[in-house]
């Protein structure tokens, strides 16, 4: 385990150009409440990090802030090596940055269909029928999809409506996808899907993937996890090595 007071032993970290996020030195306040505090996380090109810690430590607000619905205080987000820290949602959304936050957000009185084709607002309008033309490899990815395109959202399961989130956050075809605790509230079976999909989107697109979870299964597919507690990271590493300590810290209900 890596904590505050053992950076120096963390594993060398990649090159700048060998990153599709770098967040440093992020402090992010409520009104006069300090939430977010002096926070560095990285995530390579074409790996899956993910974000462990109790609620309300601050993770959602960290997300929040990468994707520019909360503005920092203080520190820098940089995007493909590019600052984005003034850039708006959806300037961030076009530059190739998806998001599924808790909750799922889908449209309950649209269809699936409509609800998968507001992803493209992420697109230029030119790429965007390209884009419906490859849509069978999301279907491949979530099959039931293609049997409920004229469902509305709001009538599919809670399972259901999280793979059709995910699914409209790749049709803007990003290269870094945030998914904030994509198994909440999902039966088993359902969770299993969500974590094979996403294990398959890093492994065929390159798509990298930060991802805040505590399904202790889905977050050992990471390549590389961050602990939060009280708004600061405390502890990272290789998921591989993910301690039983560690797991007792920060997933334990």
């Amino acid at each position: 385990m890596t904590t505050s007071t053992q950076k120096k032993s963390m594993a060398t970290p990649p090159a700048e150009n060998e990153l599709m996020l770098h967040v440093n030195g992020l402090n992010v306040f409520y009104g006069e409440s300090h939430i977010l505090r002096d926070v560095d996380i990285s995530v390579p090109k074409g790996k899956m990090v993910c974000l462990i810690g109790r609620n309300g430590v601050g993770k959602t607000t960290l997300l929040k802030t990468i994707m520019g619905l909360l503005q920092p205080r203080a520190g820098s987000i940089h995007f493909k090596g590019e600052s984005i820290v003034r850039r708006s949602p959806d300037q961030r959304a076009r530059l190739g940055v998806g998001y599924v936050p808790q909750g799922r957000e889908i449209i309950p009185r649209l269809t699936v269909k409509e609800n998968l084709a507001l992803g493209l607002e992420a697109l230029p309008k030119e790429d965007r029928q390209s884009q419906m033309e490859r849509i069978e490899e999301i279907y491949d990815l979530f099959p039931m999809l293609k049997s409920m395109l004229s469902r509305m959202g709001g009538d599919l399961s809670g399972g259901q409506q999280q793979q059709l989130a995910i699914a409209r956050a790749l049709m803007g075809r990003p290269q870094l996808l945030v998914l904030d605790e994509p198994t909440e509230g999902i039966q088993p079976s359902i969770i299993l899907e969500i974590e094979a999909a996403v294990g398959r989107i890093v492994a065929t697109s390159g798509i990298s993937v930060l991802l805040v979870e505590q399904h202790l299964h889905f977050v050992r597919q990471a390549d590389w996890y961050y602990a939060m507690q009280k708004g600061g990271i405390v502890a990272s590493g290789v998921t591989s090595q993910l301690s039983q300590d560690v797991i007792q810290r920060f997933l334990a209900v």
